[in-house]
């Protein structure tokens, strides 16, 4: 916390200080444009709207609730929201990868949906340190039918309170 100015410019210093490129990476529409999965159908199933990446389908889908770290808003852009993403990898399959954003009662369920479905989990730690409401964040992957995916995916987000598009 502090100076917005002053946090910017000490940022700002330690990523040129590591040699991180500011400039994006050039890339012409058409690379970021198409992808080979059905995105239509994956947005009708996850329930919300997907956007192309350097080739990855992704979702950022909020949690219904607002999220605070110490009495200051957490927006999903800072995190706060459960990531899923599509990297195609032919004949209509995906790899996915991600993380999602629950409450300790939503673990459980929604770790056994992932599972049900073929969606292997590999993380479940903590990003923040006095949020509310107490966050814990399931990372996992898995590679198949990037439909047959996305329906394992929408039931672990239907064990969870999630915003509604």
């Amino acid at each position: 916390m502090g100076d917005p100015v002053k946090m910017a410019t000490v940022i700002r210093q330690a990523l040129a200080d590591g040699k991180t490129p500011f400039e994006p990476a050039t890339t012409s529409p058409s690379q970021t444009a198409k992808i080979d999965l059905d995105t239509d159908k994956l947005d009708k199933v996850l329930g919300a709207k997907g956007k192309v990446n350097s080739g990855v389908y992704q979702f950022s889908i909020p949690r219904r609730a607002s999220v605070t770290e110490n009495g200051m808003s957490a927006s999903p852009a800072m995190g706060t929201g459960t990531a899923i993403n599509f990297q195609p990898t032919g004949g209509g399959k995906a790899a996915i990868a991600g993380d999602f954003v629950v409450t300790a009662e939503e673990v459980n369920p929604m770790i056994r949906a992932l599972r049900e479905n073929g969606i292997e989990v590999f993380a479940i730690h903590s990003h923040m340190l006095e949020e509310q409401p107490r966050l814990f964040f399931v990372h996992f992957w898995a590679n198949d039918d990037a439909v047959k995916l996305a329906a394992g995916l929408r039931a672990a987000l239907d064990k969870m309170a999630v915003a509604r598009s």
